[in-house]
């Protein structure tokens, strides 16, 4: 199969995502570390507009680098439709603070018809400290007309 979106988050690795019909992944800011079929690694460095006022990377931001991260995973199968989260777990281990680099590795774990099950873990820059772990369920969708 020719699978353009692969090749196109491939051709992207060492760069910082930009331009992303995804507004929000643009602001995240992360960077292509390695990308395989259902399998994918993201870099982010945490600012300061991520952090709560303990100055530790904000819970939300963290959740959302998961589900960010997840359904970048998805574009690499290269389908023409979209998935929809339907429920996001979050365990949350250690704390980040400003100017962090993270690692986000999202697996996609079962790939049915229909729903698709995956998760992601959070690491520090050099894997030895879990940050957080999620698990997700998402919901196959037609993508719109425009």
């Amino acid at each position: 199969m020719d699978n353009k979106a692969f090749q196109f988050l491939k051709d992207r690795i060492g760069q910082e995502v930009q331009h992303s019909p995804s507004p929000f992944m643009n602001w995240l800011k992360p960077v292509m570390r390695t990308v395989e079929e259902g399998k994918l690694e993201f870099e982010y460095t945490i600012r300061n507009e991520m952090t709560n006022p303990m100055g530790t990377l904000h819970g939300g931001i963290t959740a959302a680098i998961i589900d960010d991260c997840i359904g970048a995973t998805l574009i690499s199968y290269g389908e023409p439709w979209f998935y929809t989260t339907v429920n996001l777990v979050i365990d949350y281990f250690a704390a980040a603070k400003e100017n962090d680099i993270l690692i986000a590795e999202s697996t996609i774990i079962k790939k049915g018809n229909q729903i698709v099950n995956a998760q992601c873990n959070v690491w520090n820059a050099d894997k030895s400290r879990l940050i957080a772990k999620g698990y997700t369920n998402l919901l196959k969708i037609e993508p719109r007309n425009k």
